[in-house]
């Protein structure tokens, strides 16, 4: 697409954001809204407009070339991004449940599942590509060094039994004395072919008129089947019923053009980014030589005049504003002589007051909470039952902000001459003359300074006074200085000396820190979920599609860890439980999730931790090391597989992994996240139920149920795979059918499968033998489904998670309203009440 196209789509999105702000900061605050549902709906909305929004910004953020255009868009997307999240946590709290379903509100809006499919940002490791091929590079190295692995050499080294070897030396003679035998027979089976063309070579020949007749018979038949194959599968592609066929020269399709448009467009932004960077230095210093003595001469002369305006006035000279303050640039300020003396007093008196107002509002607060004592719980009540209010947002004023700066440079802005779309100069010069103008501004407060004290000594002696005063004051702020200092004890480094890169790679030679595979969260496919309202309204929970699992996964994961802005303001996740079957892509999600965000993944994982820093101080070593290099080398995963185990009320005595080792440090170390450390704890289980609750819970913030897939999932799933496997889909492969079949098996189950049938042999003879769902079935049923038991296992897990008894409990409560809404929490006590009722009676 064109230059034009992005900057129309980059109009489109901030209309719909000026829209939304009218919404989001109204001029009177909303009422409280009672209605759960009602209040659900709104939210939902402004997910989905928000949503659509961020898709926008981010197409334009990745294609746009100037380099000025992509910094507002950039702070704007961050907004939008955070608002979303945001808005999600709001959903959460007020629905109890991570995961929610708008077929309602896509129906109202006129819009498809994929309008609202969550995006990406590509920045995330675009903008940091050098820096992640030079970590992959470092890796690949120090990998290299180790050596293969040592499970190689063990099965190498491992002996064979008598039995064993006579079997070996059986089975391959057999196969000599046959290969043999069948050479023997293909002989003897050519020479009597050689006989009986030997034999027959004397017989009369066909007459040629009779010949040509036959062999066109027999071509045209050919080629009329042929053509009549063709036609009926164009016709079914037409309308439908087949998908269409894959382009034989992938070069040349539209999607590979655009692809290849979009990279280019990339290699310009940085060219135009390098062209932004010089520009600004040499924009500054021909600014600092040509404007920058002017600057200083009427800073100059407009201070002195304050001085004998102030002089005038006051009948004596002024304070000069400290740094802190500001310096000079509250003289530059519009204010009379007389004005500016009353402000720096103000603060003088302030500063005096400052304990004494501390002590008033401490008493105040005491006050106020004795009231509250003596009143009892009967407001508390009543406020709480207002109703639903907005929480206020962290992430609403800087998308305000980026919206004005649009509206006031770029709207109005004129970029037909600039179809290159590179800098603009004089928007670097009015931001460059403001640096270069308190660069002086400072140069010129230390002179002035020093010629205002002059000017005091001057008239002290012609007084017969002495200024000692002034350096009284500068030594009572030299000690508050240095009370400010003393805060805050730093934990302690047990690797004070070495190098940040010996810390990673003693981490990687110990299996640690791991490589994870290139995967992309679009691999990890699923249907959406199309009945998740009406279900809920029936008050039947729907399962989760791994549709929804994907969302949630980039909302609680992958953006927050993406984007440092956006952690730092957004509600905080230091930790994730992904929870499912085996075989539903728990482990694949954790890989997709470093991929996507270029993040380092390391293995805590109780196997991989065997015989590895032992003792105490070995593992108080480990949860230094490995804290040290993840918030060093940020983004990091920290991934715990088989988490249950750390929880067991009882381990097996042959278990050598000892899994509860991290069970009290983890925790702690988690404690220590701050909003700036982008660091993540994933924990992956297939059988959570086995460990106690509560202390799960409380190390897992989020958790996520990865459910088996439906059939609409499985049907994108087998397609899916058949064809990137290098299977071709056709009339005679039942797609419906072989869904249905396999209801219970996840994805794993179904790569296996179409690993077993898709050999290389199998695909090189599909033009002659088409592929059959048959040929599925025989190694899918050597494998165990996931049966009913099992799935009804992990729902009734969850509903004893925290959010899941909150789930009920608001679900009760709004059976016994009558269906009518109000606040979730609140089930309780409109069921206690109906209880009296009834005994009244």
């Amino acid at each position: 697409m064109s230059h034009s196209t992005y900057g129309r789509q980059w109009t489109e999105a901030q209309a719909a954001i000026a829209d939304l702000l009218v919404q989001e900061m109204p001029a009177e605050p909303p009422k409280p809204e009672k209605d759960r549902m009602a209040a659900f709906q709104l939210l939902a909305t402004m997910y989905i407009k928000y949503i659509q929004i961020f898709r926008k910004l981010e197409q334009c953020y990745d294609q746009i070339v100037h380099p000025q255009k992509r910094r507002i868009l950039r702070h704007c997307l961050d907004g939008t991004m955070g608002r979303i999240l945001e808005i999600k946590h709001e959903m959460v709290n007020l629905e109890f449940s991570e995961f929610h379903y708008f077929d309602d509100v896509l129906s109202d809006l006129k819009l498809t599942p994929n309008d609202v499919e969550m995006p990406i940002p590509k920045y995330f490791t675009n903008e940091r590509a050098k820096a992640l091929k030079e970590r992959e590079k470092v890796l690949g190295q120090i990998l290299a060094k180790m050596g293969p692995k040592e499970k190689e050499t063990e099965k190498n080294e491992m002996k064979m039994s008598v039995e064993e070897a006579i079997h070996m030396i059986q089975v391959h003679e057999r196969a000599r004395q046959g290969r043999l035998r069948a050479k023997f027979m293909k002989d003897i089976r050519q020479q009597e072919e050689r006989e009986r063309q030997a034999a027959t070579q004397g017989a009369p020949t066909l007459d040629p008129d009779v010949a040509a007749i036959r062999i066109q018979k027999v071509w045209k038949g050919f080629s009329q089947r042929r053509r009549t194959k063709r036609e009926r599968e164009d016709e079914m592609v037409f309308i439908g019923m087949f998908p269409p066929p894959l382009p034989t020269h992938q070069k040349n399709t539209p999607q590979a053009l655009a692809v290849k448009t979009e990279n280019q467009r990339r290699i310009t932004q940085d060219m135009h980014e390098q062209e932004y960077q010089q520009a600004l230095e040499t924009i500054k210093d021909k600014i600092r030589e040509t404007e920058g003595p002017d600057m200083k001469e009427t800073m100059q002369d407009q201070i002195r005049q304050w001085f004998i305006e102030c002089r005038d006035a006051t009948g004596k000279f002024p304070e000069y504003p400290d740094e802190d303050d500001g310096g000079s640039a509250l003289i530059f300020k519009e204010k009379d002589p007389a004005e500016l003396e009353e402000e720096m007093k103000a603060k003088a008196e302030d500063k005096g007051k400052g304990k004494k107002d501390k002590k008033d509002k401490k008493d105040k607060k005491k006050d106020k909470k004795d009231k509250k004592g003596k009143k009892g719980k009967g407001k508390d009540d009543e406020e709480e039952e207002e109703g639903w209010k907005m929480a206020p947002s962290n992430f609403v004023p800087a998308v305000d902000e980026a919206t004005k700066e649009y509206k006031g440079v770029w709207e109005p802005r004129d970029e037909t001459e600039n179809f290159a779309q590179k800098h603009d100069s004089e928007l670097i010069k009015e931001q460059k003359r403001k640096e270069v103008e308190e660069e002086v501004r400072l140069q010129v407060d230390e002179l002035m300074r020093q010629e205002l004290k002059n000017l005091k000594m001057a008239v002290d002696r012609d007084k017969g006074k002495k200024g000692k005063k002034s350096g009284k004051k500068k030594k009572g702020k030299k000690k508050s200085g240095k009370k400010k200092g003393k805060k805050g004890k730093k934990e302690k480094d047990l690797t004070p000396d070495r190098t940040m890169d010996s810390l990673y790679e003693e981490l990687v030679s110990q299996g640690i820190l791991v490589r994870c595979n290139k995967l992309s969260l679009s691999d990890y496919e699923g249907e959406y979920n199309y009945l998740g309202t009406t279900l809920r309204q029936a008050s039947i929970e729907p399962m989760p599609s791994l549709s929804d699992v994907r969302r949630v996964v980039t909302e609680f994961a992958i953006l927050p860890l993406g984007s440092p802005a956006v952690h730092e303001r957004a509600p905080l996740i230091k930790s994730m439980l992904i929870a499912g079957p085996r075989g539903t892509g728990k482990r694949m999600l954790v890989e997709a999730i470093c991929s996507e965000v270029g993040a380092n993944l390391i293995d805590l994982s109780a196997t991989n931790l065997v015989e590895k820093y032992p003792g105490k101080d070995g593992l108080k070593m480990l949860m230094h090391l490995i804290f040290k290099v993840g918030r060093a080398l940020q983004p990091t995963v920290f991934y715990v597989g088989e988490c249950e185990k750390m929880f067991k009320k009882k381990i097996p005595k042959t278990d050598p992994t000892d899994p509860k080792r991290l069970k009290k440090e983890l925790p702690k170390a988690l404690k220590t996240i701050k909003p700036e450390d982008r660091i993540m704890l994933i924990g992956t289980s297939r059988c959570p139920f086995e460990a106690d609750m509560k202390p799960l819970t409380t190390c897992y913030q989020k958790i996520i149920l990865v459910p088996r897939p439906d059939y609409a999932t499985r049907h994108l799933l087998w397609r899916r795979m058949i064809t990137k496997h290098g299977g071709v889909l056709g009339p005679t492969l039942d797609i419906s059918s072989l869904s249905k079949v396999t209801e219970g098996y996840t994805p794993g189950h179904m790569v296996t499968a179409i690993h077993q049938v898709l050999t290389d042999r199998r695909i090189q003879t599909l033009s002659k033998k088409p592929l059959q769902a048959v040929e599925f079935i025989s190694p899918l049923a050597r494998i165990d489904p996931i049966y009913k038991e099992e799935e009804e296992a992990f729902t009734e897990w969850y509903k004893k998670t925290p959010l899941g008894k909150k789930r009920a409990k608001a679900a009760a409560g709004d059976e016994d309203d009558g269906g009518k809404g109000g606040k979730g929490g609140k089930g309780k006590k409109s069921g206690k009440k109906g209880k009296k009722g009834k005994k009244k009676k």
